[in-house]
């Protein structure tokens, strides 16, 4: 064997990670005699052989196994990512995923080997097929190893962290919403998509906003804090980061009195229509920082808060919800 492929195998006896992943698997009719075996023998474990597979073949059908393997096998040696179709190997057969093999193979030459220039389509077959279980409770999905970090981005399961300091909170949108009124007081306000609430917001401070539906509704979290010299107000849709849907959209504004205004008239400041960010960890959520859209209210529009030395913002806002895919 060579020094380079020694080498490059130590980290993964010393670091082990194993997972447990489904693979589809054909089962064959046995040509060792009576009892089925695998030509050479029959095994320790049982009597027929199985092979992986990507599909189902004329001799067998197609079942599901379970195995418990290093994931490194199933990882860019070079990048450490996810290998997925197309995977190309160099002439040794060290393999390389498709972003990375442009390069020179170091393991066959430290200081520059071949190209990996061969397309491996067994392994191809392998990584199709490698299938692991999402690790969020409830879900129960079964995903593609190299789609695995896509989906958790996306899994209405994921959970979703309380970002009090000391509180190890995580748990569903609805639950974590009942968490923070319960346990941190933090105010709740129930609205209706479409429907514009009026609402004084202290600053510094966050409210919870839990949408009305039939499917249990969405749940947001408003932040107002200090920009500078003004006031930032931004909301987020607390639920998985990537979620694709539904989709929501919110419309903010201040109200104040406006100068000489005939029976007291309103007059809006600093309108904001935008689409909603989501997040897992609402409450960590910097406006400046990680948000595209956010409301700037200037000081002169804050007024007085009754009965507390603090400010309000006299607030707008309507949420709308769309469930349809398309953008």
């Amino acid at each position: 064997m060579e020094t380079g492929d020694q080498n490059a195998k130590k980290p993964r006896l010393e670091r082990p990670r194993s997972i447990r992943v489904k693979q589809e698997v054909a089962e064959h009719e046995g040509t060792g005699g009576e009892g089925g075996g695998a030509e050479g023998g029959e095994g320790e474990g049982g009597q027929g052989g199985a092979e992986v597979v990507g599909a189902a073949t004329e001799t067998g059908r197609r079942v599901e196994g379970a195995v418990q393997m290093d994931m490194t096998l199933l990882q860019c040696p070079l990048c450490s990512s996810p290998l997925r179709p197309p995977v190309f190997q160099c002439k040794a057969g060290h393999l390389a995923c498709g972003g990375c093999c442009t390069e020179s193979c170091r393991r066959c030459d430290p200081h520059g080997g071949g190209g990996f220039d061969v397309r491996n389509t067994a392994m191809d077959a392998v990584v199709s097929a490698a299938r692991v279980e999402c690790p969020h409770g409830g879900c129960e999905t079964y995903i593609a190893y190299h789609d695995l970090d896509d989906h958790r981005a996306a899994c209405p399961h994921a959970p979703c962290f309380c970002t009090e300091s000391g509180c190890g909170f995580a748990g569903l949108a609805p639950a974590l919403a009942a968490h923070l009124s319960a346990e941190h007081a933090w105010p709740t306000l129930t609205v209706q998509y479409g429907k514009v609430y009026r609402h004084r917001v202290l600053v510094p401070s966050q409210l919870v906003l839990v949408g009305a539906g039939d499917d249990g509704g969405g749940v947001f979290v408003l932040t107002a804090g200090a920009l500078g010299g003004a006031t930032a107000v931004s909301v987020v849709c607390v639920r998985a980061s990537a979620a694709p849907w539904p989709r929501y959209t919110c419309k903010m504004w201040a109200n104040f009195t406006a100068v000489g205004g005939a029976n007291g008239d309103k007059a809006k400041v600093g309108v904001v229509d935008m689409k909603l960010e989501s997040s897992t960890s609402p409450g960590a959520v910097v406006a400046v920082d990680e948000l595209a859209s956010f409301l700037t209210v200037p000081p002169r529009y804050l007024v007085p808060a009754v009965g507390v030395a603090s400010m309000v913002v006299p607030l707008s806002i309507r949420i709308d919800r769309s469930s349809s895919s398309s953008p």
